[in-house]
């Protein structure tokens, strides 16, 4: 194959361009006229329609909410289902988290993995088919979305204006093809405050977490106190008990206690360390009284706290298709009136939002704390195994890869694939492969990105051919 033999040649591009666009911090903002969701997602668009303008495709804005490159022109459409936002960036970067920098043949920066890079090696791969002259008798069409991570706005507006694709992937997830995907849901428990004191302790501010999807690696706590050595003396014998990693600043009569954890993504909680729990379990020592806060950090801590499967809160569902619930305790804020635990949920296939809310609800009675449902529920994804889109993309990834005996799989994660029928998500983390996306130092390596780019490449000359 020809092509596969083009996308060597581009290399240095292909790492320029994933360097370019990492550079853009496209995390959504307020919006700005004709820009939807700020700044940022418009400037990754306008950069991502430049790059397949420049490839010779033929392009569409849609408003600036989403936009489309074609390549050919059959009737029949094989789509790509890409984002160009990103989560934001967190603390804790070894090396700058819109710097695009290269250290060991890997490209670092937030969005490299998660979907910049893959979007990249997309649309190279689309290139490459197009300068090899094969035949295809049907379009391929490479959708850009710029609020991903953040509702879909983007593609609510692109599918309400442009017909779907007859069949898609979306390169934002894993590998081998993944034919179902778990139902997700965002939501907040909330509980009234009376009073912030208790005892001797005042609770002046509790905040930890970037977003829902993310597993917080960063919370804290300032607390106003008579005594700030007792509560020095007790966090000293707590770390040395737990080893957990919090640490404490003292200003006179405050003190402020954090926590620091490893961000994962919300679809894996387990492969975090969440530190709204490292927090949690040190206030649960030190507030001890009956007061509105403690009975919410006791709530956390007996029913939530390293828990990530839902099963301490009456909703730990399961199914012999995807496997358990994902809980993932995302956000936490505290003010004079109350205190939000915002969490993110993926629900097994064959279970429903209405069961998460009812066990989580009735596992709550008498405790004051109240569910508050999320607008959204992202219905869970299924598509057989034995769907030609499954079956011809596992054929190109056993092909590339040597990988004769996988299967496809179920995932927690939400992809676009959801936005239409017929989609599915493939690639681009290989399995056993460190799982960066959501992380602090996310990067792909620049064999990676060539790997993908083949593989891509292959997946639509079979899909279109």
């Amino acid at each position: 194959m020809e092509f596969i033999k083009l996308i060597d040649s581009y290399e240095e591009d292909i790492v320029k361009s994933t360097q370019d666009i990492v550079a853009i911090k496209s995390v959504e903002e307020d919006a700005k006229p004709n820009m939807p969701f700020g700044e940022g997602p418009y400037k990754a668009l306008q950069f991502a329609l430049n790059l397949a303008e420049e490839m010779g495709f033929d392009t569409k804005n849609l408003d600036n909410y989403a936009a489309h490159a074609d390549l050919g022109d059959g009737q029949e459409v094989v789509g790509v289902l890409v984002h160009l936002d990103v989560v934001p960036e967190g603390d804790g970067w070894t090396y700058p988290p819109y710097g695009g920098e290269i250290h060991d043949g890997k490209i670092y920066g937030r969005g490299t993995a998660d979907d910049k890079g893959p979007a990249i090696a997309c649309m190279y791969a689309m290139k490459a088919l197009k300068e090899s002259k094969v035949p295809l008798s049907k379009k391929i069409r490479i959708i850009f979305g710029t609020n991903e991570e953040t509702g879909w706005g983007c593609m609510k507006h692109y599918f309400a204006h442009e017909k779907a694709p007859d069949m898609a992937f979306t390169p934002d997830a894993e590998f081998p093809a993944i034919y179902g995907e778990k139902g997700i849901i965002v939501f907040d428990l909330v509980k009234k405050l009376d009073s912030n004191n208790c005892g001797d302790i005042v609770v002046k501010g509790l905040k930890g977490g970037n977003a829902p999807n993310m597993v917080p690696d960063y919370c804290e706590a300032v607390l106003e106190v008579k005594e700030p050595s007792v509560i020095e003396e007790k966090l000293d014998d707590f770390i040395e008990r737990t080893k957990y990693p919090l640490s404490m600043v003292k200003d006179k009569n405050r003190v402020k206690i954090i926590a620091k954890g490893v961000s994962a993504h919300g679809s894996t909680p387990e492969k975090g360390e969440n530190a709204i729990s490292y927090l949690m379990s040190f206030l649960g020592e030190i507030l001890d009284g009956e007061c509105d806060v403690c009975e919410f950090v006791n709530m956390y801590n007996g029913k939530i706290a390293f828990k990530h499967h839902g099963e301490g809160i009456g909703c730990g569902l399961e199914d012999d298709v995807s496997g358990k619930l994902n809980f993932n305790p995302g956000m936490i804020r505290l003010s004079n009136e109350e205190i939000k635990l915002t969490i993110n949920v993926r629900y097994p296939i064959k279970s429903s939002s209405e069961e998460v809310y009812s066990g989580i609800r009735n596992n709550l009675k008498g405790t004051g704390i109240q569910l508050i449902e999320g607008k959204e529920d992202t219905k869970p994804l299924y598509v057989p195994k034995d769907n030609f889109l499954v079956k011809k993309l596992m054929d190109v990834y056993r092909e590339q890869t040597g990988d004769k005996d996988s299967e496809p799989i179920a995932i927690g994660g939400g992809t676009y694939a959801r936005a239409m029928e017929n989609a599915v998500a493939f690639g681009p983390v290989f399995p056993g492969q460190k799982e960066v996306a959501h992380q602090k130092d996310e990067f792909i390596s620049i064999e990676h990105l060539m790997k993908i780019t083949r593989i891509y490449a292959h997946a639509l000359y079979e899909l279109a051919k």
